[in-house]
């Protein structure tokens, strides 16, 4: 436990005959991304609020520990250690970017000199420092996000809190994002990450738990809960007409294409999985020409575990490839 930046135990919460959350626990190891998906109204952002001091868990929630602090004996001990970027920003249009991250120093009590450098080097690290005299009514969408994740830093926090930051941004304003977390937790920092975009969970999470009327329907890291969906498979294709009825004698379970003289065998992907069929193929002298893996995507598991239930709608997102060709 003593290497869990966040454990949560029976984590409920209901409004009126709604749960919203029941009894899900949560683990997060120190150093990692921690990703939590979930049609809207799973209960993603209670999940966050609680952890974060924002609300109360229902009676009958067991222990949560946040950086080593009780979250019911030591709520200012839980503060002091965490940073929360909420879903709508946090960031004051009204005045420029630098005032922004100077008012969150006084927040943090810091000293004035101590709090100018803390919000010169945080302005110039997000790639703000040309902006910061500016007001931040004038900054594009991706920069109002850097400018948050900014202030959220002011405090040195070691659990990071980000509710769907890239909702709404640009696929070149995701990227850059993507590359600000990856750095955080290349410095130690914890990150607990809810996101409607399924490929950023997939770029990102060291481990996944996908949320579903109030529980934890999966959880894992993308590659585990991509193998729990049937529907993977192996092709090979062949140019050579012999060595394609001499691999289909030789493999089992599989489908024949005689016109593209391809194979297909139900398969997860794993490494072990693919050594038995190479293995196979090498007893009996062939090579096929080209080796395909087919694998379920995390769009795949997220419909089969919750339903069909609709995720957010998920704008300017690419569509990713399903296949790896080896």
């Amino acid at each position: 436990m003593t290497d869990l930046a966040i454990a949560a135990n029976g984590l409920r919460k209901a409004y009126g005959d709604k749960t919203v959350l029941d009894g899900i626990d949560i683990k997060v190891p120190a150093g990692t991304i921690f990703s939590l998906l979930g049609p809207n109204g799973a209960g993603k952002t209670t999940a966050v609020k609680i952890l974060s001091t924002l609300i109360s868990a229902d009676p009958g929630t067991g222990d949560i520990r946040i950086g080593g602090h009780d979250l019911a004996a030591d709520p200012q001990g839980v503060r002091a250690a965490i940073g929360v970027t909420g879903q709508f920003s946090a960031v004051d249009g009204l005045i420029t970017g630098e005032e922004n991250m100077l008012l969150m120093a006084d927040l943090h009590h810091l000293p004035k000199s101590e709090g100018r450098r803390v919000a010169a080097e945080l302005l110039e690290r997000f790639d703000l420092a040309e902006a910061a005299k500016k007001p931040a009514s004038t900054y594009s969408g991706g920069m109002k996000r850097r400018l948050d994740i900014a202030m959220t830093l002011v405090g040195d926090p070691r659990i990071i809190f980000l509710d769907e930051p890239t909702t709404g941004l640009d696929p070149r304003s995701r990227h850059t994002m993507w590359q600000i977390i990856r750095e955080l937790v290349s410095d130690g920092v914890t990150v607990f990450l809810t996101t409607q975009y399924l490929e950023e969970a997939d770029e990102l999470a060291d481990r996944i738990a996908v949320l579903n009327d109030g529980k934890i329907a999966a959880e894992g890291t993308a590659d585990e809960l991509k193998r729990l969906i049937p529907g993977g498979h192996v092709r090979l294709r062949f140019t050579a007409p012999d060595a394609y009825r001499s691999a289909a004698s030789a493999l089992r379970e599989v489908t024949r294409d005689d016109e593209s003289l391809a194979l297909q065998l139900p398969s997860g992907g794993s490494q072990s999985e693919l050594r038995a069929i190479l293995d196979r193929l090498d007893a009996a002298g062939i090579e096929a020409d080209e080796l395909t893996v087919h694998t379920p995507d995390l769009d795949d598991v997220f419909f089969a575990l919750t339903g069909g239930a609709d995720v957010t709608d998920q704008p300017n997102q690419p569509d990713q490839p399903k296949e790896t060709v080896r």
